[in-house]
């Protein structure tokens, strides 16, 4: 079966820094696939190189036997590929719907339209609605996202990722800087996640991530160490000595 995302030799340097060290990563479709690895070992770079945020320096990236390696941001979310960031990335000032109507508009014919308003388009704030119920935010529809929790803010980031009808989700950290409950909740939240959608995730909360992962790539200094399923990659004594720590 041929892989849903694979990376090929992939490097990245600033200047005389390189960053991201002939890294290879396949992931199959429905994969739930997790990227772990100290502070600094270029999991939000391999990332940022995905999604297109960042140029290769050399290296291949497929996305569903689509070489994608110089194509843009853009082009690879209308591929399928949707993320989330480390650092909530959201519209402040306007309200949850606004900002998963704008998500859906990224993905849709309606986003060429020059002149009118959006307020009243019916089957979009419909949509909209429908998405914000599915992280149990339809009821805060209507309120500035400046009023809300963290934890909301997290919740609505991966409801506009999923708003985009995703092949393959990127997850940057989901559950840092959250309370034991709102972890729970978005724990929950991300078991309930269609497993026709791939999720890649980056999560140092061990104990939640290895229950959610299939498999497991442990970076470290910006290159794969080991890589395979769960037990594989725990089992492993260069994951204890570079992560663990025991």
């Amino acid at each position: 079966m041929n892989p849903i995302l694979e990376v090929c030799g992939l490097c990245k340097s600033f200047g005389g820094l390189q960053v991201t060290r002939s890294v290879n990563l396949s992931v199959q479709a429905g994969e739930r696939h997790l990227l772990i690895g100290p502070n600094g070992a270029g999991k939000t770079t391999l990332f940022n190189l995905i999604a297109g945020d960042l140029a290769s320096s050399s290296g291949r990236i497929t996305l569903m036997g689509i070489d994608v390696t110089r194509a843009s941001t853009a082009d690879r979310a209308q591929r399928g590929l949707a993320r989330t960031y480390q650092i909530v990335t959201l519209f402040g000032r306007d309200k949850l719907l606004h900002n998963v109507k704008l998500a859906l508009l990224g993905k849709s014919a309606m986003r060429w339209r020059q002149w009118g308003s959006f307020d009243h388009e019916q089957t979009l704030n419909q949509r909209a609605l429908e998405v914000l119920d599915s992280v149990g935010l339809a009821s805060k529809a209507d309120l500035p996202l400046e009023q809300t929790s963290y934890g909301e803010k997290r919740r609505l980031e991966i409801a506009m990722a999923l708003a985009q009808n995703p092949r393959i989700l990127l997850l940057d950290e989901p559950l840092a800087g959250l309370s034991t409950g709102e972890r729970e909740t978005i724990t929950a939240l991300l078991g309930r996640i269609d497993k026709h959608i791939t999720i890649i995730m980056i999560e140092h909360d061990m104990e939640t991530a290895l229950a959610f992962a299939d498999r497991i790539t442990l970076l470290h200094y910006g290159e794969v160490i080991t890589a395979g399923t769960r037990r594989e990659v725990i089992e492993d004594p260069r994951t204890r000595e570079i992560y663990l720590g025991h």
